[in-house]
């Protein structure tokens, strides 16, 4: 299983961006926090690199429901979305699992939550087009997604 799902496209970084944070508020997440990794990283260390930012989703109805069935279940919110320029020049946009991240706590009563976060985190990075943000129909969803 792997611990997260992506597509790669083409398309200027900040507009990828814009049309991530776009497809995740189609399906009711809010982004929390937005970490400009490659900025930081010139900031604190000198250090060059490619844009990466992390953007720290959230759908407050799922977050509320988690943080009722495990109080400690904040150490691993919100959930992670990246959006990141590779080595060929394309953008990649990648979402946690939260399946996978909820193997590693014995609580039977998330499987149900996680499961729903992940089809809404799914919907929201297959959503990602290579010219913006195109709202996806029950007919048009796949999945999911292949690299473009």
């Amino acid at each position: 299983m792997s611990y997260y799902h992506s597509r790669t496209v083409e398309g200027d970084f900040t507009d990828v961006v814009a049309a991530t944070i776009a497809a995740l508020a189609d399906r009711g997440f809010g982004v929390l926090t937005d970490i400009d990794v490659a900025a930081t990283m010139k900031k604190k260390l000198g250090a060059d690199m490619r844009p990466y930012r992390i953007l720290g989703a959230c759908n407050p109805e799922m977050a509320y429901k988690a943080l009722q069935a495990e109080k400690r279940i904040g150490t691993m919110l919100p959930c992670n979305v990246l959006v990141f320029e590779r080595d060929d020049g394309r953008i990649e946009v990648a979402a946690v699992d939260p399946v996978a991240s909820m193997q590693a706590i014995d609580n039977s009563n998330l499987a149900e939550t996680a499961a729903t976060v992940r089809e809404g985190l799914r919907y929201a990075v297959d959503a990602v087009k290579a010219v913006g943000h195109v709202r996806n129909t029950p007919s048009n969803i796949s999945g999911s997604a292949d690299l473009a």
